[in-house]
């Protein structure tokens, strides 16, 4: 096992689960967000942590992400939220995928590879109601709701939207946010007046459950916030989510080192004074980010240490000033819920980018370890 490694904590994912749970109501089901390698946590342990803790739905965003589920034996409803290639319309179907629709060349394709597999194809129609991404205009959605219920080979199972700005909390994002829901209501009104059960009605994101109630409908599909973060720092924290990954390493190699001393490439750092400078194998190679660069700060034995110089490839440095008492093989937080630590929020803050991205980042190569203190 490798020094450097993500600890997946399933028993604060399982408390986030209770979180929404509770938010929503017994009603409404779960659709979670596993794209991405299940944002970085590792796909297969999450969802079966996830489905067993009363997750209903899961959702991915390219057909080899269905496939892995389906290889791995999960039988649950999997979404297909991005639209596929027409090459990759056989492996839709044969994975019993649900994917999103919103074209009649993909609708006509899909109704086409069903009738040679014989299977009734499930889809979901996926309405922009000011996403401005994929998806039918609200004014199409009936027209192509008949066209689905009309075929032998698909059938209608639901019909969703995204929100852009639920998680922002300004005025005109409110009232953007609330049209939105009430065009979605209209449009499913529309299609049942016209005898087309439109299957489950979703569109509540992360920033959604938390902010607009009148938008769970049948199902709720959260994303960061099951993996323990708010999707803005506009977003009031009403809830308390728990951050389930901790990206961990432990110091390699220590040196004491004179005032002035340069550390790492191009010898951007200089010690102010006499130091303890430590050296872990961590680096932008797994994903912990260049941009963190004489900016961030890791946890050592309960305090926390400024990186030193750039972040390498595959190591970076610590100053430990001139009297820490960190001995060799130390624990290293780089992030995580630990007190005291960076969390991914601090993180994307230096970064300029969102905790979806920091978590995103850690690739194949850091380990993922799974604890369950139940």
């Amino acid at each position: 096992m490798r020094a450097t490694r993500a600890v997946i904590h399933l028993e604060n994912l399982r408390h986030n689960i209770g979180l929404i749970r509770t938010r929503i109501g017994p009603g409404p089901r779960i659709c979670m967000a596993v794209k991405a390698d299940a944002y970085g946590h590792g796909v297969l342990d999450i969802v079966q942590t996830a489905l067993a803790s009363g997750v209903d739905y899961l959702a991915v965003a390219t057909v080899s992400e269905g496939s892995e589920l389906r290889e791995a034996g999960i039988e649950a409803p999997v979404l297909l939220m991005s639209f596929p290639l027409m090459e990759e319309v056989e492996e839709v179907v044969r994975l019993s995928l649900t994917p999103f629709v919103g074209t009649e060349a993909y609708l006509a394709a899909l109704e086409t590879e069903g009738a040679r597999q014989s299977k009734t194809v499930e889809v979901h129609l996926k309405v922009d109601t000011g996403m401005g991404r994929i998806g039918c205009t609200p004014e199409e959605a009936t027209g192509f709701a008949l066209r689905i219920a009309r075929s032998s080979h698909l059938r209608l199972s639901g019909i969703g939207t995204h929100f852009p700005v639920a998680d922002m909390t300004s005025g005109s994002h409110e009232s953007f946010t609330r049209t939105q829901v009430r065009v979605l209501a209209e449009v499913v009104k529309s299609i049942r007046a016209q005898g087309v059960d439109p299957g489950v009605v979703h569109a509540a994101n992360s920033g959604a459950i938390v902010a607009y109630p009148e938008s769970y409908f049948d199902l709720v599909r959260p994303g960061i916030i099951l993996y323990g973060y708010y999707p803005s720092h506009q977003q009031q924290r009403v809830l308390d989510f728990r951050p389930i990954m901790t990206l961990e390493t432990r110091i390699v190699f220590l040196k004491r080192v004179p005032a002035g001393t340069g550390i790492s490439y191009g010898l951007t750092y200089r010690t102010s004074n006499e130091s303890v400078i430590a050296t872990i194998p961590c680096g932008y190679g797994d994903g912990y980010s260049r941009l963190l660069s004489g900016k961030a700060k890791v946890l050592v034995n309960g305090a926390l240490y400024p990186l030193a110089g750039r972040v390498c490839m595959d190591q970076s440095m610590i100053d430990l000033g001139k009297e820490s008492g960190a001995k060799m093989f130390d624990r290293v937080v780089l992030f995580g819920p630990e007190e005291g630590a960076p969390t991914a929020e601090d993180i994307a803050d230096i970064m300029g980018t969102i905790p979806y991205e920091v978590t995103c980042n850690i690739n194949k190569r850091v380990p993922r370890v799974y604890t369950d203190n139940r």
